[in-house]
């Protein structure tokens, strides 16, 4: 089962909580604060990794460091 990233519509509070998929698509998830059913989806970015060598999250907000001139190999060539 996954793990969700969901916000209460009526308590406004935010839960990681696991539930099938037909829990989520058919709103069966109940707030654990308050019991209501009108949970929303985040969507959170989490960290990038670059894969070999070490590993460092990249920051998602942050401009590329090489002002636009990637290659092949970096991680910010899209």
């Amino acid at each position: 089962m996954p793990y969700y990233d969901l916000l209460c519509k009526t308590c406004q509070t935010e839960h990681n909580i696991r539930a099938t998929m037909a829990e989520k698509t058919e709103n069966r998830i109940p707030c654990p604060e308050c019991g209501s059913f009108e949970m929303e989806t985040l969507f959170i970015n989490p960290p990038a990794y670059i894969k070999g060598g070490k590993s460092r999250p990249i920051p998602t907000h942050a401009p590329c460091p090489s002002s636009g001139g990637c290659g092949a190999r970096c991680p910010h060539a899209g």
